[in-house]
């Protein structure tokens, strides 16, 4: 989640690059600009590339498409006509960069590419091209300064001493590629002295103990992003630490999943004055919070979650005005959960405020300063009190997750009076009461609600009659002892998970007409739900009905042709009888418990159809005869519990094998 986020900061860091890159030629529609040579090297490019799609169709030699400028993916200088940027990646983008299709190339990149001399640009990102080294030849586009060959299929060697006639490249990406010679490249990086954007996320640096020196000699570079590399604690030496060796320019660095300890500190905090973005999340950073961090004074996105931090937010983060995210969760934190809001100077910037899962304690801050803030994310604390209604007057406010702690008291329409923006709410495993009167119409639209041993019974709430955006409902535990209202499942047009389990809902679906839209997860389970189970649940992804009173499955299982369900749970039920031979048409399904039921006769042979069944659970019930044969053909079969059952005859040979 934060992690996507702070990625969308890397496209402000090179927005320079590419607004120097791209030039509008609205002007110069009426102007023949296509260059011969070129067109010639673009339809070389093609037919190397193997392409399943008509992406390229506007590449050819026909009268009608002479202008290669013209051509998708190919943009030229609107005064020479040559070509200067080449959009080749898989990943087909809007104008507004939101991905519209995949549409990988294969292939080979043709020697040809060297015509385009006066390339400054191409992306062949998100390719699956013939795994091969990067051709060397690319180091003779001298003028180049964008180059994104991430997740194209390059492997092998780094041509880095060719690649060093680019000596204005700006922006270089070659993540998720699996190099050999990855150590050396690294240290001969700095002889690329343009260089501000460098991603090599996913390349194995496990063995670069140097690479904060390496860094520091790239005195341009304001992107830094080494995701999952395997970096090891660095080696600091003096050098590393001069003044005059120091990264005057770093303002973006995501270092995250990777193996770095705290000694890492000692650098970052000798280049605090520019660091905008700083991700060290998913490391192996331990002890306490260095105080340094809250001379960082330009920081705006910090995310430190999943390390193994001990102790307080240091004092210091009050000093941190710009911040506009701050994620540390999973870290084992304590301390008073106020201390960082009543000292706090991000009251006008902070947007985005993640502790889940540490140690803190005390009773819910006043958080009324903030009214910037979008999303908080408390969960998994040990705080305790009231919510104070206070938190209605937050308008900005999108997601509000402090479900687990031990938070009390009344939650009433005065805790939403002004969140008309809430999306996303999550109170789950408190001792929190919900008391809206009965004709409350919420200010919002909700896509996920998730109230947990939450009390709001015993009838149905019936402002969730006004959510029409739900994809999420998870109503567990909340004390409903009443029948579901016709209404309710026209909640689920959305793709929706629905969680119903332990409550007392009663009555039956007898009447119900009703076809699911999409394939939702449907959790009843541990209700009095009783009569017939209804053939539209079939529909669904995962059913659970378990611990119920329903009584009949025919029409469930035999009135479908076609069945996503790959989970279903009809346990402890009051199912009777011959269990129906209507098994063939639900091939998805993964697990499977009928037991403690009064199921009797015949195991059915169409019981061999479910060919992804993993575990099947047939106990405690009254089969009898042999084993089915066409069971065997349960080839992914691994838990199979049939005791107490009449079963006889012998125990087929194939019978755990997989089991």
């Amino acid at each position: 989640m934060e992690l996507g986020r702070m990625c969308l900061l890397h496209v402000h860091a090179i927005s320079a690059i590419v607004l120097l890159l791209h030039i509008s030629c609205g002007a110069c529609a009426n102007v023949t600009r296509c260059v011969e040579r070129e067109r010639e090297a673009l339809l070389a490019i093609k037919q190397d590339l193997v392409i399943n799609s008509t992406r390229l169709s506007s590449w050819g030699a026909e009268a009608i498409n002479q202008d290669c400028c013209a051509w998708e993916g190919v943009h030229c200088d609107h005064l020479t006509g040559h070509v200067d940027q080449l959009h080749l990646g898989g990943e087909v983008l809007s104008s507004q960069g939101e991905l519209l299709d995949y549409i990988p190339f294969k292939g080979t990149l043709s020697p040809k590419l060297i015509e385009l001399q006066q390339l400054v640009y191409i992306d062949l990102s998100s390719n699956r091209l013939q795994p091969s080294p990067i051709p060397g030849f690319i180091g003779s586009l001298s003028h180049m300064r964008y180059l994104d060959l991430s997740e194209a299929g390059f492997v092998g060697e780094i041509p880095y001493h060719e690649l060093g006639n680019l000596t204005h490249l700006q922006y270089l990406d070659l993540s998720s590629s699996d190099f050999t010679n990855s150590i050396e490249f690294f240290s001969w990086l700095p002889h690329l002295s343009s260089l501000k954007y460098l991603d090599l996320s996913f390349v194995n640096l496990s063995n670069v103990f140097d690479w904060p020196e390496t860094v520091n000699k790239l005195h341009n570079l304001r992107n830094l992003t080494l995701y999952g590399c395997q970096l090891p604690p660095p080696i600091i030496s003096s050098t590393t630490l001069s003044d005059k060796n120091t990264s005057q320019t770093l303002a973006f660095v995501d270092l995250s999943k990777n193996s770095l300890t705290s000694s890492l500190f000692k650098w970052l905090c000798n280049i605090n004055a520019t660091l905008a973005l700083l991700n060290l999340s998913h490391n192996k950073l331990s002890g306490s919070l260095p105080d340094c961090i809250g001379n960082m004074s330009s920081l705006t996105h910090l995310n430190l979650s999943g390390n193994q931090l001990e102790g307080r937010i240091p004092d210091s983060f009050a000093k941190l005005c710009s911040l506009q995210e701050l994620v540390i969760s999973s870290c084992n934190l304590s301390g008073h959960i106020s201390n960082f809001f009543e000292s706090s100077c991000a009251q006008n910037s902070l947007e985005i405020l993640d502790l889940t899962s540490n140690n803190f304690t005390g009773s819910f801050p006043d958080m009324t300063r903030f009214q910037a803030l979008r999303e908080l994310y408390l969960r998994r604390n040990k705080l305790n009190g009231t919510i104070p209604e206070s938190i209605g007057n937050m308008s900005k406010l999108e997601t509000i997750g402090v479900s687990h702690n031990d938070l009390e008291g009344v939650i009433t329409e005065a805790h939403f009076s002004k969140l008309s923006k809430l999306g996303f709410l999550y109170l789950s495993s408190n001792f929190l009461v919900l008391d809206f009167h009965s004709e409350w119409i919420p200010p919002f639209q909700l896509e996920s609600l998730v109230l947990n041993s939450c009390k709001m019974g015993p009838l149905f709430p019936k402002w969730l009659q006004t959510q029409k955006n739900l994809r999420q409902l998870s109503l567990s535990d909340v004390g409903i002892s009443d029948t579901i209202p016709s209404w309710f499942w026209d909640l689920s047009h959305n793709k929706l998970e629905l969680d119903l389990s332990c409550n007392e809902i009663k009555g039956t679906f007898a009447d119900l007409r009703f076809e699911f839209a999409y394939q939702p997860e449907v959790n009843l389970s541990w209700n009095q739900l009783q009569g017939p189970i209804p053939s539209f649940l079939s529909k669904a992804s995962a059913v659970d009905l378990s611990n119920n009173k329903f009584s009949k499955l025919y029409s469930f299982l035999c009135s479908t042709n076609v069945s996503n369900l790959n989970y279903l749970d009809l346990s402890s039920n009051y199912i009777s009888g011959e269990l129906p031979d209507c098994w063939k048409h639900f091939e998805n399904l993964v697990f499977l418990d009928l037991s403690n039921n009064t199921f009797s006769g015949k195991i059915p042979s169409t019981m061999g159809s479910l060919s992804s069944i993993e575990t099947l659970k047939l106990d405690d019930n009254m089969f009898m005869g042999e084993l089915p044969s066409s069971l065997k053909n349960c080839t992914k079969l691994r838990a199979f519990d049939l005791e107490n059952n009449e079963l006889s005859g012998p125990i087929l040979e194939w019978l755990g094998v997989g089991v």
